[in-house]
């Protein structure tokens, strides 16, 4: 059963590697709010960018597309393990894998309220600050799959365009 679902991955990647990282560019829009207002409130007292309560939510709601993306993305790093990349495998895992920490754990809410003083439970500020950089250990995964994306698309568009000259030489 495994064997059949990684010959359709195998097929389907050219497809499933844009899709991971248009999953991760998501990201970056969480990653930008996160670090212009959150990190910089904290560092300097001021917010770089507070976005209104309609573009919070829309924030929110862009940063849960992590969990398809986390989910895509190990199944990637897994089924590069089974084909013999290894240690960078496994690192990217850990990497990615460590998002689920942030999310169940130590949410962006509870950063937030813990650093503008409005956390209805205290936690330290160090253990505040480990949330934030887990966010950040997903920076080499997004770069990692938007070269795998790349790659795939230009694998895969020699064999379009081939399809395409064939069909205009037999008409």
């Amino acid at each position: 059963m495994l064997n059949r679902f990684w010959t359709w991955y195998e097929k389907k990647y050219p497809v499933i590697a844009p899709l991971t990282a248009l999953l991760f560019l998501l990201q970056l829009v969480h990653l930008y709010w996160m670090t212009t207002n959150i990190v910089f409130f904290r560092v300097s007292g001021y917010s770089f960018w507070d976005p209104s309560a309609f573009w919070n939510t829309v924030i929110a709601l862009v940063d849960y597309t992590e969990i398809p993306a986390i989910i895509s993305s190990s199944v990637l790093y897994i089924y590069q393990y089974q084909k013999g990349i290894k240690g960078h495998s496994i690192l990217f895992l850990f990497l990615i894998n460590s998002q689920w920490v942030h999310l169940f754990w130590i949410t962006d809410e509870v950063i937030y309220a813990q650093f503008t003083g409005a956390a209805a439970i205290i936690i330290p500020v160090w253990l505040s600050w480990g949330a934030i950089m887990i966010d950040y250990l997903e920076l080499p995964v997004i770069y990692d799959t938007i070269k795998k994306a790349v790659s795939s698309l230009r694998k895969k568009a020699p064999v379009q365009s081939v399809q395409a000259s064939e069909l205009l030489r037999n008409n």
